[in-house]
């Protein structure tokens, strides 16, 4: 027979007395902790310094190298500038590839959404500064030429080794940089913006003989060829072994399969995918995976879906609405087709949660991850508020499992229905306008202020959502989103 020992009194200092014996408590986690390392800070800052440190050892042996020394002329210090502007933007190209490699460290301590912003700042600079090398370089040598300004141009095209190669490359990033602004990208599919981003890898390729055969300070001392060297091997070690290597050894390692295919409404589809591989996935409900399905042509190409289910071990779940052919595609696929993934990315997840209190946002199919976070975040009832912004009461994506699931769980569930506000940027419907955009909020969840926000949704619509919860009293680092734009 079990004999219960009595309860004693706690000890005076605070702690259980066990078998007379005064003993440290152990403080239970919050119901809320998930027991997932946040990323250190240190390592957002150390990638930074790290690629300061580069521009500034490009710097040095520029110097190094005679750069200083070589002003005191005109042509010498048109020469020489045009070196460094084309040695910065070299490093600065390098350095862009290498942000998006999807090295874990770097992808975890930034997130996808950042990483995205900083890739296409530095790409732009490192264009401006490209451009900026070609003009000064050739202004240079008209300088102290007899043949003019356009007898220089030809000298250097036909006849300075690997410029040929270096113009190709330089019109593939022409190509890469136009179909980046945001006009041009509204107009172009996924699919050919993808294909000709590509070309990226071809600049980049195109541009090393150039910097070998002529470049004076790719090859002034040692220690820049080995600089030089290791930045290229670097970023192609980087690009191998993380965008093609580790997604393909996974792949082949333990095979993923399509398991369902079910229609959601007219415009969105939901695939499960299972198999060995998924338990070592790792994933946590509202990242995203790169998906590639081996159904046919256009499988090479690779797109973004968000996880609309917790991960349980066995099966993934996305959600995806029809915006383009590889979207349109998903309805046909069939149970048993082979799978390759990138992933797990992103920093919408519960990794990331710091008070327990969550109020989760989702526009359109931006609903998808919120779901998954819905069914993954640990919480006790009341905890959890999920605001559904669709275009239609009539549209029906996830709409029931939500309400399922939120019943479940004992958090609120709010379906915001109506065609957008075409009087003035909201991210309230149009029959909303009486509301201000942070007053919603607050009337919405009273403590907002107190609360983890998650977002997701068209870019714009993000952007209003967020500046109506700062104008809440949100804290900047308390507004979790993940942009999905090409």
């Amino acid at each position: 027979m079990t004999v219960q020992q009595p309860v004693r009194p706690p000890h005076p200092g605070g702690y259980p007395r066990i078998d007379g014996v005064p003993r440290p408590s152990v403080p239970r986690p919050p119901v809320w902790a998930t027991g997932i390392s946040r990323p250190p800070t240190w390592w957002r800052d150390t990638s930074v310094l790290a690629a300061w440190a580069v521009l500034l050892a490009v710097v040095a042996l520029w110097v190094a190298g005679g750069g200083v020394q070589s002003l005191g002329t005109v042509d010498g210090a048109l020469l020489s500038v045009g070196r460094l502007t084309g040695l910065i933007a070299s490093a600065l190209l390098l350095i862009q590839v290498f942000l998006m490699a999807r090295v874990p460290w770097v992808e975890r301590a930034w997130g996808q959404d950042a990483l995205a912003r900083t890739h296409r700042l530095v790409g732009f600079t490192s264009f401006s500064l490209m451009l900026a090398h070609l003009a000064i370089i050739t202004l240079g040598y008209a300088a102290g030429s007899a043949a003019g300004l356009w007898g220089t141009i030809v000298d250097l095209t036909l006849n300075y080794p690997g410029m040929l190669l270096a113009i190709a490359g330089t019109v593939a990033l022409c190509l890469v940089v136009v179909t980046s602004y945001r006009a041009a990208r509204r107009r172009l599919r996924y699919e050919s913006w993808h294909l000709i981003h590509l070309y990226a890898y071809l600049g980049v390729g195109l541009a090393l003989p150039h910097q070998l055969w002529t470049g004076q300070e790719f090859l002034s001392s040692p220690v820049a060829t080995v600089f030089w060297w290791g930045l290229y091997l670097a970023c192609a070690g980087a690009v191998l072994v993380y965008r093609i290597g580790v997604p393909l050894w996974r792949s082949l390692r333990a095979p993923l399969r399509v398991v369902h295919v079910r229609p959601e409404s007219p415009t969105t589809t939901t695939v499960v995918v299972g198999g060995p591989g998924v338990a070592r996935l790792r994933a946590q409900a509202g990242q995203f995976f790169q998906w590639r399905f081996l159904d046919g042509p256009g499988w090479t190409r690779a797109h973004p879906f968000s996880l609309s289910a917790a991960p349980d071990g066995a099966t993934l779940q996305f959600t995806a609405g029809r915006a383009g052919d590889g979207t349109v595609r998903l309805a046909g696929l069939r149970p048993g087709t082979r799978v390759l993934v990138e992933g797990p990315y992103g920093r919408l997840h519960p990794g990331v949660r710091t008070r327990r209190k969550v109020t989760l946002i989702g526009g359109g199919i931006g609903i998808a991850p919120m779901k998954s976070l819905l069914e993954g975040l640990p919480q006790a009832p009341g905890d959890v508020t999920v605001i559904h912004r669709v275009g239609s009461e009539q549209d029906p994506t996830l709409a029931a499992a939500l309400d399922a699931t939120a019943r479940r769980r004992g958090a609120r569930y709010v379906r915001l229905a109506g065609p957008r506000n075409r009087d003035r940027a909201s991210w309230l419907p149009g029959w909303a306008d009486a509301w201000d955009d942070a007053a919603a909020l607050l009337h919405l969840c009273p403590d907002i202020a107190e609360q983890d926000v998650f977002v997701c949704g068209a870019p714009e619509w993000m952007d209003r959502v967020r500046t109506a919860a700062l104008s809440a009293g949100v804290p900047a680092d308390r507004i979790h989103l993940e942009r999905f734009q090409y």
